[in-house]
This record gives structure tokens, C-alpha cells and sequence, in this order.
């Protein structure tokens, strides 16, 4: 690298550049370019020779002007890299960031927050209406124990129990006071 084409200035958008002007793309051919009408492309009607000169010179021009800076973005690029790198800045890093800044304007948005509001009326009008239906269940089950015939099935049961267990179910003792076998209502524990 020949230090005198090396531009040293840190804030220049050619710092650390070598222009090289040998692999210009104004060797390339450009499809109708003005340069190319001895291949057989007719110049375009209207256009003498020396305006299809002069165009093509700006083509030229405009075409070296876009390939520095290609370089130059590609040096900034890489001095930006270089900055990060130092400041301990990662990738993983940038990605959370960008996801947190996202989400944050996600939460910001008009549709999430009509969303949410939206999610929240339904919420509270499903949580009302379980609560109409929790009560009505209720009610029904209260009647429904209050009933004649569950009253009737309640006493049976209560028959049934007391033939199956006898009078011990019900914490009576049966046997004497020094009996030291645990019940089932008594464990050991």
C-alpha cells in the first residue's frame, strides 16, 4: 500500500482508501452506452455525437463515483465494526436491543393497543358471564339438595351407613376404654 494514496484523516469517508482507477467500471460495457454504437447500436434519434460523447464521459464519471463509494461505505462499515468490537458491542447484543426497541413500538401502536383493550372487554364479559353461570349452578344444586327426592336419597344413604358401620360411625365408642386398637376415624398417627 503506497502511503501517499492512503488518506490518514479518521474523519474522512476515505480514510484508509486506495483508490485504484485500473478496475474502474468504465471498462465494463454498459448496454447503450454511447461507447458502444461502433458495435452497432445507432445513436438515439436527437442525439448528435458530441452530446453522446458528453454523456458518456458523465456515465463515466457517474460510474467511478459510484464504485468509491461503494469503498467508502465498505470502510465505514468496517471502522463501525471496529468500534463496536472495542466497545464490547455484539451482535447477540445489537439483537436483543433492536427486539426490546421493537416490541416498545409494538406496545406503542395504535392496533396493540385496540387489540388489548379489545382483549380486555372480552375477558371481563367472559369472567362476568362464568360467573352468572357459576351461580346459577349453584342455586340449582342448593335447590336440587333441597328437594324432596335428595332428601329421601340422603336418609337411605344415612340407613345404609348405619347397618354397613353400626353405631361406631357415628363416634360412638363400642368396646372398652382400655381398648387400644385404632379406628379408621382414629389413626394411629
Amino acid at each position: 500500500m503506497d502511503p501517499a494514496s492512503q488518506d490518514i484523516n479518521l474523519n474522512s469517508p476515505n480514510k484508509g482508501l486506495v483508490v485504484d482507477h485500473s478496475d474502474s467500471l468504465s471498462d465494463v460495457p454498459v448496454e447503450g452506452a454511447v461507447g458502444n454504437s461502433a458495435v452497432g447500436n445507432p445513436l438515439p434519434p436527437g442525439l448528435t455525437e458530441e452530446e453522446a460523447e458528453e454523456l458518456h464521459i458523465e456515465l463515466t464519471k457517474v460510474e467511478e463515483e459510484i464504485n468509491t463509494l461503494r469503498q467508502v461505505l465498505s470502510a465505514k462499515e468496517r471502522h463501525a465494526a471496529e468500534l463496536k468490537r472495542k466497545l464490547g458491542l455484539s451482535p447477540l447484543n445489537e439483537l436483543k436491543q433492536n427486539i426490546s426497541k421493537g416490541w416498545q413500538d409494538v406496545q406503542t401502536s395504535n392496533a396493540y393497543k385496540k387489540t388489548q383493550e379489545t382483549l380486555s372487554q372480552a375477558g371481563q364479559k367472559t369472567s362476568a358471564a362464568l360467573t352468572t353461570v357459576s351461580t346459577a349452578i349453584t342455586r340449582r344444586l342448593g335447590d336440587m339438595r333441597n328437594s324432596a327426592t335428595f332428601k329421601s336419597f340422603e336418609d337411605k344413604m344415612g340407613n345404609l351407613k348405619y347397618k354397613v358401620v353400626g353405631p361406631k360411625g357415628n363416634g360412638e365408642a363400642v368396646g372398652s376404654p382400655t381398648d387400644t386398637t385404632p379406628t379408621q376415624e382414629n389413626p394411629p398417627f
